[in-house]
């Protein structure tokens, strides 16, 4: 079942890692620093799981890791590792902490943003600092909170304008503890000029409060922040070419829907994992089945049958949608339309079909298990607290109905902040 989680042969202290510019080089280093980041991640997962709050000892494993800048494009002293390479390790930490996979995922998401809607000074001195600085940055761009405002304010005395922000945003993962935060809020009374901002998390006026306490995700810190007169300079407001222009720029969210993705498969994956491991060492068959081991119960193998099967189609759904995108991403202005909503659709395939099968197995890895496995000290039903929670982050049906209609008509689905 490839790679099998022990948790007992783990080390009992935190790793060293790969200085980051091995990780430029060297495949074999970059297993290796992620490998070691995943162990020390699972070590606590569980019990962080059950107590929630800020994973401060993990976000600092992470930012040591030199995994953080792995999307920064070579020009701006980054080792631009492919597309598919992230995903791929955002579904390894998602096998062991999914939250620890979100702020991780999250991360590469707010620099695709500057990397797509910045201008090149822009792009310079924030991807620059991400490598040099070893940056973590937060966000607070759910476009659906429409409570920020963004007002232009004229200099005194003849110095320069500036812009105030004032107001909150939900669902701000990573904000907590971050160095800097994308932003999003519109800069006139049209809703759809909506601009992201790029400020220091410290900044005066800005306060992250620790109000997230959801049935999963449970450190992901996605809290509220908010904005009490924030002072925001004119070359803080991203672009040009900003979030118009190309179907390059509109990317982003396609990069944000594979995370999910990527966490949805990377859950079911730790769920079967800890299943097989469960049903190996403390598995029981059936008491009529006739046979001593659980792993000979031939109604138990046919489930995982079943669930090794939906993981595996799952997963190469994924991974053909993360390879289109990083085709799209390399063809940069170039890009057209119909190719963007191509991709759009590749996506949409792998989320739903990801979604309901994460939803599937998380559940049915009990029903493998038996009833000691729901021991609150096995902590195995975060997997499917997880999946819960993240898959409710858009709406599925909305998308099906794209892929039904592309199917119809052909059409493909037109770019919006969650499409």
């Amino acid at each position: 079942m490839g790679q099998l989680l022990k948790l007992d042969e783990l080390p009992q202290s935190a790793p060293t890692y790969t200085p980051a510019h091995l990780l430029q080089r060297n495949i074999g280093a970059l297993t290796a620093a992620v490998e070691k980041t995943a162990a020390a991640l699972a070590l606590t997962a569980a019990e962080r799981d059950r107590s929630g709050g800020t994973a401060w000892v993990e976000r600092q494993v992470l930012r040591d890791s030199g995994l953080l800048k792995l999307a920064v494009p070579a020009a701006f002293g980054g080792p631009e590792t492919p597309w598919p390479t992230i995903y791929k390790i955002i579904r390894r930490f998602a096998e062991v902490d999914s939250s620890l996979a979100h702020l991780f995922g999250f991360q590469h998401l707010q620099v695709a943003s500057v990397t797509l809607f910045g201008n090149p000074q822009q792009k310079q001195l924030y991807l620059g600092k991400t490598v040099s600085e070893n940056w973590f940055w937060g966000n607070a761009t759910n476009g659906l909170d429409t409570r920020t405002t963004l007002t232009w304010r004229e200099g005194e005395n003849g110095t320069d304008g500036y812009y105030e922000l004032n107001g909150i945003k939900s669902f701000c993962s990573g904000a907590t503890g971050s160095d800097m935060l994308n932003i999003t809020a519109p800069r006139s009374a049209d809703p759809a000029d909506r601009v992201f901002i790029t400020i220091p998390t410290q900044r005066a006026g800005v306060t992250v409060i620790d109000d997230w306490d959801n049935l999963g995700q449970r450190q992901t810190d996605s809290g509220s922040v908010t904005f009490d007169k924030v002072r925001v300079e004119p070359n803080e407001v991203l672009g040009p070419p900003g979030t118009s222009g190309t179907p390059r720029a509109t990317l982003r969210t396609l990069v944000s829907q594979l995370i999910l993705i990527e966490i949805y498969i990377g859950n079911a994956q730790g769920a079967l994992l800890n299943a097989w491991k469960y049903t190996h060492e403390q598995g029981r068959p059936w008491f009529t089945s006739g046979v001593e081991r659980a792993i000979d119960d031939p109604f138990t193998q046919q489930h995982y049958g079943d669930l090794w099967i939906a993981l595996r189609g799952a997963s190469a759904l994924a991974e053909a949608a993360a390879t289109q995108l990083q085709h799209a991403w390399k063809r940069g202005d170039e890009l057209s339309a119909e190719e963007r909503g191509q991709l759009a659709v590749a996506i949409y395939e792998a989320k739903i079909t990801a979604a309901r099968t994460a939803l599937d197995i998380t559940a049915k890895i009990f029903e493998v298990m038996g009833a000691r496995a729901t021991a609150a000290k096995f902590g195995f039903d975060r997997f499917w607290r997880n999946v819960r929670v993240h898959t409710l982050h858009d709406s599925l049906d909305y998308k099906l109905k794209d892929v039904g209609l592309w199917v119809l008509t052909g059409e493909v689905p037109t770019p919006s902040i969650y499409s």
